[in-house]
């Protein structure tokens, strides 16, 4: 695969099917041998008073005649951020819920302490962003043209024109480690603690939980594993192409269940589109089920046809964030929750 194609979804489409499984499949279904490679060039930072400049994963140099101090980001690159003791001021994507409580994917950030430029899909208030005088703006990117996640397309223009430089850290078509990598550079490179006891410590147990995983598929070689996202009126199968962590369980040995590619087309080649009525086109044992609040979460899902699945019925249904939140820490309960489920599941299907 080594050539981007359109597809005729929209982001928001994606969004509005629960996000998820292929965030990103609106804006390309292939990436590049270069992007599997996670990117190039690391970052430096020579304090406050220093030159700073940061090769991101668009090939692209960002440069500051000091450290960033006044960051704004997309708000699980916040999340990260901050576990390696960088501050943000800024952030815009799902930072709380409803009832005004942190979103999934602000991890331990404290919104209360931080400047919402938007919490939904489409929203970025330029004249919040402007108020912070922003001196870098980072964000994810879902595709291989370098698009920046959650930044308005609309206003990218005037967003830009205010003169921050950007940074995109790419989870497209590449296994978990490498962006995990990469964000723990860019953190240094913003004058985080990259290297202290508490981190390594982090770094070991995701190895760990890693490690866990892999002697866990390699002991029930026969269960299949299922990751869906539910909305109202279709639930998506996702193929483990594309995704970080997915890409990465299967290289553990996790057995998924695989849609065929022309079945993933029209989502971009992220994940497959099914009725309701058909949800047990694909047998599976355990369900990794889309956690974010885009997606209707399990106990909210009321179709006969899911309460009759056998994973369901046995209780083998766990949570996934199809958007990791790129730190050791964060990404430890990823493989320690499917390996529990793979060592404690049955045969089902």
């Amino acid at each position: 695969m080594s050539h981007a194609r359109a597809t005729t979804l929209t982001r928001r489409g994606i969004l509005a099917a629960g996000g998820a499984l292929g965030l990103g499949a609106a804006l390309a279904a292939c990436g590049s041998e270069k992007a599997k490679d996670g990117g190039s060039g690391d970052g430096t930072g020579a304090g406050k008073s220093g030159p700073w400049t940061f090769e991101d994963d668009r090939g692209r140099t960002a440069k500051a005649g000091k450290t960033p101090s006044s960051v704004v980001a997309f708000v699980g690159v916040a999340a990260a951020l901050h576990d390696y003791g960088v501050p943000v001021k800024g952030v815009f994507g799902p930072t709380t819920t409803k009832d005004g409580k942190p979103d999934v994917q602000a991890g331990d950030l404290d919104v209360t302490k931080v400047t919402v430029l938007g919490n939904e899909w489409g929203q970025f208030n330029i004249e919040k962003y402007a108020a912070l005088s922003p001196d870098l703006l980072v964000s994810t990117m879902f595709d291989s043209a370098g698009t920046l996640w959650y930044v308005p397309e609309e206003q990218k223009k005037k967003i830009l024109a205010l003169g921050a430089p950007t940074v995109g850290i790419s989870v497209y078509d590449r296994r978990l480690t490498q962006p995990l990598e990469r964000m723990r550079a860019l953190a240094g490179s913003l004058g985080g603690d990259v290297t202290s006891e508490q981190v390594k410590q982090a770094k070991k147990r995701f190895e760990d939980a890693a490690a866990r995983l892999r002697a866990a598929a390699k002991a029930k070689p026969g269960l299949k594993v299922l990751v869906g996202s539910a909305s109202q009126d279709l639930f998506y199968v996702s193929g483990s192409n594309l995704s970080i962590d997915l890409e990465y369980f299967k290289a553990l040995g996790v057995d998924l269940v695989e849609p065929p590619e022309s079945a993933k087309k029209q989502g971009g080649g992220w994940y497959e589109s099914l009725s309701w009525e058909n949800i047990d086109k694909y047998p599976a044992d355990i369900i990794m089920m889309d956690n974010r609040t885009s997606a209707i979460q399990p106990a909210a899902i009321t179709q006969a046809t899911w309460k009759k699945l056998p994973a369901v019925k046995a209780g083998q249904v766990i949570a996934r964030n199809p958007e990791p939140i790129l730190s050791y820490d964060k990404c430890v309960p990823l493989l320690d929750n499917l390996a529990k489920a793979l060592e404690t599941a049955k045969k089902v299907a």
